[in-house]
């Protein structure tokens, strides 16, 4: 069905025909190829440790068996943190003073998917330039596996998400009294993955005792689509009104992306998670910001408003953090939920985002629904265009980009057209011929028909050729 190589990692649907999907085959070859660029990238006579860990899905075991036998056949040595977040392992990689990291996850891809997700020693995701050298690697396939007297050795690291939820909770801003006194009854959505291992542990750490559990067993039979969207969340927003909740959390499978239901059923919007966090840390120690840019205008406005400056970079979390880096960045992250907190590491991780939350939500005294309320309001419209294989998608872009050549553009990442108070971002797709076109106003018929002036002016251009 699919196996889709990027610089970001590996993912694909589990069986079929090597070469065509994610198969034990594949599996092996992008595990070795991850291995020996570690050692590569890592000189010195040490021996090399990486950190393994994986979400609940049905495959998961699987996929860790081989990656695991891989690496150990490389002479690596494995620290296997079992069912962990994304967060966690990537925060085990520098508490380990391990080499690399490989999180065993498809993120929010539903269950017939798995993929490697790769990290360097820093235990953040391996750069553009990293990733090709990799895939180059990949695909000569000259490996070089050790003798039977250098091979790795795996231990088990079980521990992480207890350091993991221990770092948050030492966290300044994160204010467990305040939380405890507001007595949240909090309603917990974690889509049968290793959310349902770890939100309850951290919210009862930050002093909440009345948890209501959905879809918490870590079987990875996924209740519902596992990406967090407003579509996927019917039974939560009727759980809580059921249950007369304070606030609902709503987590995808490996916990890096978090969405906020509000009070009365009504969503917060996946958009605003990071406003609300970045609101509540600006509050504290005012400085710079940093979103994709395909994220809400609304962080642009929060910032300023406490003095600092947003920047955005190109879409994905490596170039996120590299702009937080480059801008000193106090908080930053993408508008799916994730939030990216330095303090804590350089990575999007929704138990930070909770953590953060619920302090700003019991400091601030209002319902969930009126927190959001009192933010900017905009829309995004997500759409795109399917083309015919031989059409040049950078042909189509570089029209689009010549035709609104009057206003603000930015072109690091596809096409961004910046008008008075919205923005239409076009982006093509690295795997298929595919436009991907998101815009913002203040109303959802605005956005929505922003997004259909440029659609239409692109089949219009295509079809009279």
């Amino acid at each position: 069905m699919a196996l889709i190589k990027s610089i970001s990692g590996i993912r694909g649907t589990i069986g079929g025909n090597s070469g065509d999907n994610l198969t034990p085959v594949d599996i092996i070859r992008f595990s070795s190829a991850f291995g020996q660029w570690i050692r590569q990238n890592n000189p010195g006579d040490n021996r090399k440790s990486i950190v393994l860990g994986r979400d609940a899905r049905i495959s998961g075991e699987m996929v860790r068996t081989l990656v695991a036998g891989t690496l150990t056949g490389l002479g690596i040595d494995v620290i296997d943190c079992g069912l962990c977040t994304t967060p966690g392992v990537e925060i085990a990689v520098t508490d380990l003073e391990a080499d690399g990291g490989i999180i065993i996850t498809a993120s929010h891809n539903p269950g017939q998917w798995n993929a490697l997700k790769l990290l360097n020693n820093k235990g953040e995701f391996i750069s553009a330039g990293d990733g090709q050298e990799l895939l180059e690697l990949a695909d000569k396939g000259d490996f070089h596996y050790a003798d039977i007297y250098k091979l790795g050795q795996v231990r088990f690291a079980d521990n992480i998400n207890k350091i993991h939820i221990n770092k948050i909770s030492g966290l300044e801003l994160v204010d467990i009294p305040a939380i405890k006194k507001a007595g949240f009854k909090v309603v917990i959505d974690c889509v049968n993955s290793v959310g349902g291992v770890v939100i309850p542990e951290l919210l009862r750490t930050l002093g909440v005792d009345k948890i209501v559990e959905l879809n918490c067993d870590p079987t990875g039979m996924f209740s519902h689509n596992p990406e967090p969207l407003p579509a996927n969340l019917t039974e939560i927003s009727d759980k809580i009104k059921e249950v007369k909740g304070s606030v609902g959390f709503v987590v995808d499978p490996d916990v890096d992306r978090l969405a906020i239901v509000n009070e009365d059923g009504s969503m917060f919007g996946e958009e605003y998670t990071l406003v609300a966090v970045a609101d509540y840390i600006l509050q504290h120690t005012p400085g710079n910001t940093v979103s994709n840019m395909s994220s809400t205008m609304a962080l642009r406005e929060i910032t300023e408003k406490y003095g600092g400056n947003h920047s955005s970079s190109a879409v994905g979390e490596v170039n996120v953090v590299s702009r937080m880096k480059e801008t000193n960045a106090v908080i930053g992250g993408e508008g799916n939920g994730g939030v990216i907190y330095p303090p804590l590491h350089y990575g999007r991780d929704a138990l930070a985002g909770i953590a953060l939350f619920l302090s700003l939500l019991a400091r601030s005294g209002k319902k969930c629904s009126g927190l959001r309320a009192g933010y900017p309001d905009y829309v995004i419209s997500k759409n795109k265009i399917t083309l015919t294989p031989e059409i040049n998608v950078d042909n189509i872009l570089e029209m689009i980009k010549e035709r609104y050549n009057r206003y603000d553009i930015n072109t690091e990442d596809g096409v961004k057209i910046i008008l008075d108070d919205e923005w239409i971002h076009l982006r093509k797709s690295n795997t298929e011929p595919i436009i991907r076109i998101y815009s913002e106003s203040r109303t959802k018929e605005k956005a929505d028909k922003l997004a259909k002036k440029i659609m239409d002016e692109i089949i219009s251009s295509v079809s009279n050729k």
